[in-house]
């Protein structure tokens, strides 16, 4: 792939201040795919300057300049659509088919939500007793920094209603998925973006992420990535008192109830666990079952997940692929291992590379059942296709479980029972409530609660968030 040495500033492809080579591997197969170069503070110094130079007149744009262009990076990403399904499949592992029937399109959706969202969006509007006029303005220049599992999505998500705001912005992708972003900065520059309001620098958390979050003339950073990260951040920027939206890790609960449809409800279990190669900040990787069906459903979760086949990413077919690197690989090994440790009954997988494989970072789907909610593989995220089945006898318990965690991002219930859902709905401290599966909506706020973040992304309120607000008062003369 060309511009990979490049970083793309001001309208065009540079070369880096200073930098170093960071070697991208295949996860199928460990073999390199690409030198990406790394940048240092002096680029994001400079990606700085141009993004201050093009918020003197993007600030002011039109409505329908920025609608004008949403739409002309719309049309360009459908042009290469395929591109970036192998593309996301090549550099992070997501299989072709997720990556051709999701991580592609929510590009697309993000794009059309944030169309909607500066269309209908009143921008200046009376006090509510009248007297004063509030004014809606972008709030300047966001460094954004995202994370390697859903290339587009989690780009997307940030920079399509950023371009909408007003607002111009300096971007650092994960370095393990940056294919996906400077392709994405070429869809920007055929769209005819103009110079300096979209910027792209790769590079480490330590080097440029940092840069990003202390620089003093950046207004806002939109993180998403781990806690851990998230709090760095967040001190990091605390000097220059910029606004930080913070989208972060998840162990999200799924409520399994003795009502539940229980053959449809536990393939939607394993599939929220699994999505993604597991690979998801809002996986249900937590799943409590009622008593009265919890031996049935660990049995029919057990056949479920004894099926999942494992393969390569870049071949058809209904299966999950590597996970995205050595260090990911490690982790997931790691944890389960302490499960197994901690006493957890490993009725399905545990260590190693599945059968038939000898390289790749693979992981066996694997299955925990009888773990209690202390353990380790209950409370930290895996993010690989892992999953703890916990018991609870009644809702009050299930409910309590659900809720005891540092994280709020989602939450998932298993029910047919409609008073139930909405009276269990309202008690779970999460962000996101999936009831009975996963319905994609763009107009729906993402993010989550405690120390899952702060801030909404996506939709007319992920909008919101690049935004400040005016208020003009006229005294009486």
């Amino acid at each position: 792939m060309k511009n990979c040495d490049k970083f793309y500033i001001d309208g065009s492809w540079v070369k880096p201040k200073n930098s170093y080579d960071f070697d991208l591997l295949h996860p199928a197969n460990e073999e390199k795919i690409a030198s990406i170069a790394m940048g240092s503070k002096s680029d994001v110094d400079e990606a700085v300057k141009a993004a201050k130079k093009a918020f003197v007149t993007w600030q002011f744009s039109s409505i329908n300049e920025r609608v004008d262009l949403l739409e002309r990076i719309l049309k360009v990403y459908k042009s290469r659509s395929q591109e970036f399904v192998k593309t996301m499949s090549y550099e992070m592992g997501t299989t072709i088919s997720f990556s051709r029937e999701v991580q592609m399109p929510v590009g697309i959706g993000h794009l059309e939500a944030a169309i909607e969202a500066v269309k209908s969006h009143k921008f200046e509007r009376p006090s509510p007793r009248g007297g004063s006029t509030l004014v809606d303005e972008p709030i300047g220049i966001v460094g954004m920094i995202t994370p390697w599992n859903w290339p587009v999505n989690q780009i997307m998500i940030k920079v399509a209603p950023a371009l909408a705001a007003g607002c111009v912005m300096i971007l650092k992708p994960s370095e393990y998925s940056p294919l996906s972003s400077i392709m994405l900065a070429e869809v920007f520059h055929e769209a005819g973006c103009p110079p300096g309001v979209f910027n792209l620098i790769n590079g480490d958390g330590e080097g440029v992420g940092t840069a990003i979050s202390n620089h003093p003339e950046i207004d806002m950073i939109s993180f998403t990535g781990s806690t851990r990260a998230g709090k760095a951040i967040t001190k990091e920027a605390a000097d220059t008192i910029k606004r930080v939206t913070l989208e972060l890790g998840g162990k999200s609960p799924n409520l399994f109830f003795e009502d539940a449809d229980l053959e449809k409800a536990v393939k939607i279990s394993v599939d929220a666990c699994f999505i993604n190669n597991g690979q998801s900040c809002d996986a249900a990787s937590r799943l409590l079952v009622q008593r009265k069906v919890y031996d049935q459903v660990v049995e029919m979760v057990a056949e479920q997940v004894r099926s999942v086949q494992v393969g390569d990413p870049m071949v058809e077919g209904e299966h999950i692929g590597p996970v995205v690197n050595k260090n990911q690989f490690e982790h997931i090994q790691k944890l389960i291992e302490i499960g197994i440790n901690e006493g957890a009954n490993l009725k399905v997988g545990g260590l190693g590379l599945p059968a038939g494989l000898n390289k790749g970072y693979y992981i066996r789907p694997t299955l925990f059942s009888d773990v209690n909610n202390e353990m380790n593989i209950a409370q930290n995220e895996v993010f690989g296709p892992v999953l703890s089945i916990i018991p609870f006898d009644t809702e009050e318990e299930a409910v309590e479980i659900a809720n005891q965690t540092p994280y709020g991002l989602a939450a998932y219930i298993q029910s047919t029972n409609q008073e139930r859902i909405d009276r269990v709905s309202r008690r779970l401290r999460a962000g996101v409530i999936n009831v009975n599966g996963l319905a994609g909506d763009y107009d729906v706020p993402f993010g989550g609660y405690k120390q899952s973040g702060n801030g909404r992304e996506a939709g007319p309120l992920g909008f919101h968030e690049y935004l400040e607000t005016k208020a003009i008062t006229q005294g009486a003369f």
